[in-house]
């Protein structure tokens, strides 16, 4: 079939974004090491005239292109602007944490920029083959992220077992995908959904088996229970940046992908997947809440943190309702701001030859500096779920769609372990304000780190105090 021009269009922040990482390759191949930040400078206003160009081409309905492998929709249009976004911030938040270690390499920003847009691409994929070719150059990139330290044994062992891990979830997920090819006959995930949705076709054993698949393999990429096991080694292993990265961004595709291979393509099976994703949010919100009391890196438990709040993100899914995605889809970016907020909060404390990632390393904090111990009290209060914060009214929203369906007895057991998570968080607060400082030095940063993180952690406040604005936006990406 030949493409015109207007097949082209729908595509244009990928092939932008694109184009532009090939061309900042090659700068950074020629350009003298005293000029690297200009890497830098192009990655950020590469980000910036992508996420404008998602923001122009935000549509009315959905559009199909590529032979109906690729859609343009408001959902997509959504995440890959706050996946923008984090990257952003990401980037950001690394460039003086990189100097200060003699890794403030254009390597950085360049895997950074792939995985961004391998992001986009299994955001926007409406193919079995779309989805997959996002998501492995979104790992791919992610394998060589976190192995950046190529001095640090730590780092090293991260990345080999992020590896591994990953690649069988991959293969896991193939064949899931191969299974429920063989089943219906078709790649294309409007047509699947048809064939799902003919009679009978709920009970054919290919396809459940596919379907097993697929939940399996997302759920090792999501690092839900008990696919978890790399989560922790990762956040703790690789370099602060990288872990601020792989815990923000990544999960809003990760979302993403939920919704294309299981509402999407198999909504006729929402009765047998959503029985696993009870499963999976059940047990990762006990492991996740639970392990995490009882870590003393900080790295290691936002990890654990991570794993309980990708519990949370299912319950939206799990109620099955255009309001329960939306709730779902506002939580994960709600957790993606708060995650990113709280990886800043450890790089700005951090110094060269020296780690801020332990939780005595917050010890006293509020004698040191009462402005980031106020900054990291929002965070923390906000991830444990305490209103005013926005993270109480992204846990009231998915236990609202509970709720709505009839579930309470999933949300009571949401609420319970909330509060047993609440406790890990809340000691982060204790240790800032009723402890005495083990480290008396002065918190040093630059102005514009300073600026930025205070902007991420107050708009979380004033999120929290007017969040109507995000939750409509939410809710309009799943309006009919």
């Amino acid at each position: 079939m030949s493409l015109m021009l207007n097949d082209f269009l729908p595509a244009a922040p990928e092939i932008f974004l694109l184009s532009m990482t090939c061309l900042i390759l090659l700068v950074d191949v020629y350009v003298p090491e005293r000029y690297r930040l200009v890497t830098y400078q192009l990655s950020q206003a590469s980000l910036v005239v992508t996420a404008i160009l998602v923001m122009l081409l935000y549509p009315a309905e959905s559009v199909l292109t590529f032979s109906d492998s690729f859609v343009l929709d408001r959902m997509g249009s959504v995440l890959k602007v706050f996946v923008l976004l984090m990257t952003y911030f990401a980037f950001f938040y690394s460039k003086e944490y990189l100097r200060a270690r003699n890794l403030f390499k254009g390597e950085f920003y360049l895997l950074g920029l792939f995985a961004v847009l391998g992001m986009m691409v299994l955001i926007s994929g409406h193919s079995f083959l779309t989805l997959y070719l996002g998501l492995e150059l979104l790992s791919l990139a992610l394998y060589a992220l976190v192995a950046l330290h190529r001095d640090s044994i730590v780092a090293s062992e991260a990345a080999m077992k992020y590896f591994i891990l990953a690649a069988l979830a991959s293969g896991i997920l193939l064949y899931g995908i191969s299974l429920l090819y063989g089943a219906t006959g078709t790649l294309d995930i409007g047509e699947l959904r048809s064939a799902i949705g003919a009679e009978g076709e709920g009970r054919n054993i290919v396809l459940m088996l596919g379907l097993v698949f697929v939940v399996v393999g997302i759920a090792f990429k999501l690092g839900a229970v008990p696919f978890h096991m790399w989560v922790p080694d990762l956040y703790q292993g690789a370099p602060t940046p990288v872990t601020l990265f792989v815990g923000t961004a990544p999960k809003l595709a990760g979302f993403a992908m939920l919704m294309r291979f299981l509402v999407d393509g198999m909504v006729g099976l929402r009765g047998d997947w959503s029985d696993m994703l009870i499963l999976l949010a059940i047990l990762s919100l006990a492991v996740g809440n639970v392990v995490a009391i009882a870590q003393t890196n900080l790295k290691r438990m936002l990890g654990y943190s991570t794993i309980a709040h990708m519990g949370y993100m299912f319950l939206g899914l799990i109620a099955g309702t255009a309001a329960g995605y939306a709730a779902s889809m506002f939580y994960i970016i709600v957790y993606a701001l708060m995650a990113m907020g709280g990886f800043g909060m450890i790089i700005l404390l951090s110094r060269a030859g020296f780690e801020s990632d332990r939780l005595d390393d917050f010890r006293g904090l509020n004698e040191r500096s009462p402005w980031y111990a106020f900054l990291m009290l929002i965070l923390m209060l906000s991830m444990g779920g305490l209103p005013p914060f926005l993270g109480f009214w992204a846990k009231w929203s998915v236990l609202r769609e509970l709720v709505a369906v009839d579930m309470v007895w999933l949300a009571v057991v949401s609420v319970v372990f909330s509060l047993i998570g609440l406790f890990y968080y809340i000691r982060i607060v204790r240790l800032m304000y009723f402890e005495k400082p083990t480290d008396h030095s002065a918190v040093a940063a630059p102005a514009d780190m300073r600026v930025m993180i205070s902007t991420n952690a107050l708009a979380i406040l004033a999120l929290g105090l007017y969040p109507g604005a995000l939750m409509a936006l939410c809710i309009s990406a799943f309006a009919i």
